[in-house]
């Protein structure tokens, strides 16, 4: 079993709150917009990352993490982008990659939108985790926790600061 922390939107900003929850992860997912290098440093000390650039990502970013990721993590199928949609509204860039080989878990950031849902058609999980930065319009910062164990997503947490 993997506890998993998914943020995404962080644009260069990390503290004391959102590390808190980085120590008990057992793997940290950031989908995208980075900002400075200095947030996944920061994680990456305490615990493994996985992550893709964002769209306000610079060529170090760019340099260091992938536009698309996609791995297991036991026995869940995930792709995780920054810019995706959402089931029915997906992205057209990501559009054709879901369809010919659906992953289990999709990930995406970039709207600054919490979104869990299921996508029915394709048989898989969407979710977006908000925005864990201060920049942007939301008015609550957000993060999820959840677990994988073998092929079971579960125990999905929504973790909410003040902005």
């Amino acid at each position: 079993m993997k506890k998993i922390l998914l943020l995404s939107d962080t644009h260069s900003y990390i503290d004391d709150a959102i590390l808190k929850h980085v120590k008990h992860a057992d793997e940290v997912w950031h989908a995208g917009d980075i900002g400075n290098l200095d947030v996944t440093d920061t994680i990456k000390k305490l615990k493994p990352l996985r992550a893709v650039y964002g769209n306000i990502d610079d060529t170090q970013a760019r340099m260091e993490f992938p536009e698309n990721n996609r791995f297991m993590c036991e026995g869940v199928d995930v792709l995780m982008t920054h810019i995706g949609g959402y089931p029915g509204k997906y992205n057209q860039r990501v559009r054709e990659l879901l369809y010919q080989n659906p992953p289990k878990l999709f990930i995406c950031g970039h709207s600054h939108i919490l979104k869990v849902m299921p996508d029915k058609q394709l048989n898989l999980l969407h979710m977006n985790p908000g925005a864990a930065g201060k920049h942007g319009f939301q008015n609550v910062r957000t993060m999820l926790r959840f677990t994988i164990d073998g092929s079971k997503i579960d125990n999905l947490e929504v973790i909410e600061f003040k902005k």
